[in-house]
This record gives structure tokens, C-alpha cells and sequence, in this order.
């Protein structure tokens, strides 16, 4: 039987006794409806996991008590940030979640000129923490133990004029270039257009800034599919699937 991962912020460390926070208590408790002396790993983000014992449960806490502290080492020695336009609907859910097990380190949405979503400041936070939730569910569905940050989303200029070493990739079902014909480096930066594509002023801003065009082949593939494609295609050409 798996063992449930469940993120629990702040330290850990072995033989301490601690109370889950409500969102793991309520997963623990009522979802999984563990008992004490089940079996659990928690971890915070170091990288480390936590192996843990459920020593006490009731309506609304779980206690658990850490036996050991392990490394896990399931990073990919490829950091990929994903600049990834805002789309409708569960499709920027659907992009993050399946970027953050595909490996990325960090994620930032974008606002684009066809993005088509229109957040005031209170709904843009609520959508900001969602997808945080939605990244630290991710690490625990996939083993991972450092959570990608999901940075507050951002106009696409501000992005572009931000100063990085990392190799900038865009996407262009036209380019000459694919991922395939590129040097392997240790940090690439992702842009993904929204569900309408970047404007013919976002494409040359793309291009000022350094980001060079490559293309993932013959299809033309929906913006959070092109993001998992590219991300799966240099975690195999640069990182660490198989």
C-alpha cells in the first residue's frame, strides 16, 4: 500500500510530535480517514522527506510523530521557469499541475493580450493561492519534495524585461529550431502563449528580449498541451526522463 505524502509547512525534523495543519488534517482525517498508527511521509519543501506515525486523531487535529528524515532526490538537474499565458476555465489548473510533475521550479502566469481573463486584485489573490494549492497537490501526487513557486501573475512586458542568464525559449510551429538541435544547458526560461497566441507585438517583444523560436513539430497543439509537450521534451533532452 502507498503511503500519502501530505505538505506540511514549517520545520520537521525526527522524533518531533506535531499537530497537521487544517488542509493536511482534513485530507488525513476525513478524506483518507487514517487512524492513529498509520503511516504517513510529510514534507515542507526542503527537499527531504519525513517519515511519520499517526499517534492521535479527533473531529478536527491529527498528531503524528516524525521517525527519520531522508533525502529524496528527485530533482531534475534542468530548472525550467514557465512563463505560461492565463486561459480560461481549468486549462492554467490543468497546465500547472501537470508542469509541476513534469518538474519546473517555478511558474509564472501571464497576462497577455488575448488572454481573454479579467482578475481585479481580490480575485487574482484567491486565483494566486489556488494555484499554489494546486502545486504543493502535485508534489504530493508526484514525490516531489521541493514545491515550484507560483509567482504573482504578471503583464508579459514586466516578465520579459526581467535580467536572466537562463536559455529563453518560445514556441513557433514555424521555427527552423527545435528543441532536438539545442545545446543542453543547466536552466531554460518558457513562455507559452494564452489559448489565442501572442500578438504580432508580443512575437517581436519575444524576440527583443532575447527568446529564441523553436518548434515541437508538424501539429499545432493548445496552449496547455504545448506546455507540457515542451517541458516533457527538455526534461528528455536536457534533464532527467527517460
Amino acid at each position: 500500500m502507498r503511503i500519502p505524502r501530505i505538505y506540511q509547512p514549517g520545520a520537521l525534523a525526527p522524533q518531533h510530535t506535531l499537530q497537521l495543519v487544517d488542509d493536511a488534517a482534513n485530507h488525513v482525517g476525513r478524506v483518507l480517514r487514517m487512524q492513529a498508527g498509520d503511516k504517513l511521509c510529510l514534507f515542507n519543501g526542503d527537499g527531504h522527506d519525513y517519515p511519520a506515525e499517526i499517534t492521535g486523531t479527533d473531529k478536527k487535529t491529527i498528531t503524528v510523530q516524525i521517525t527519520e528524515r531522508v533525502d529524496n532526490r528527485v530533482e531534475s538537474p534542468l530548472k525550467i521557469h514557465l512563463g505560461q499565458g492565463i486561459s480560461r476555465g481549468d486549462r492554467m489548473d490543468f497546465a500547472i499541475q501537470k508542469a509541476v510533475e513534469l518538474g519546473v521550479t517555478e511558474i509564472t502566469p501571464l497576462f497577455t493580450e488575448r488572454c481573454g481573463v479579467k482578475l481585479d486584485a481580490q480575485r487574482l489573490q484567491k486565483r494566486t493561492e489556488q494555484w499554489q494549492k494546486i502545486a504543493i497537490s502535485a508534489c504530493e501526487q508526484s514525490g516531489r519534495s521541493v514545491v515550484p513557486t507560483v509567482h504573482p501573475a504578471q503583464n508579459l512586458d514586466k516578465w520579459l524585461a526581467q535580467h536572466t542568464n537562463e536559455l529563453k525559449l518560445t514556441l513557433d510551429p514555424w521555427a527552423k529550431d527545435t528543441i532536438k538541435t539545442l545545446t543542453p544547458v543547466s536552466s531554460v526560461r518558457l513562455i507559452i502563449g494564452p489559448e489565442g497566441g501572442f500578438s504580432d507585438r508580443e512575437v517581436q517583444l519575444t524576440t527583443g528580449a532575447g527568446f529564441v523560436a523553436v518548434q515541437l513539430g508538424p501539429r499545432v497543439l493548445r496552449t496547455e498541451t504545448a506546455a507540457l509537450t515542451a517541458i516533457s521534451a527538455l526534461q528528455l533532452q536536457m534533464g532527467d526522463l527517460a
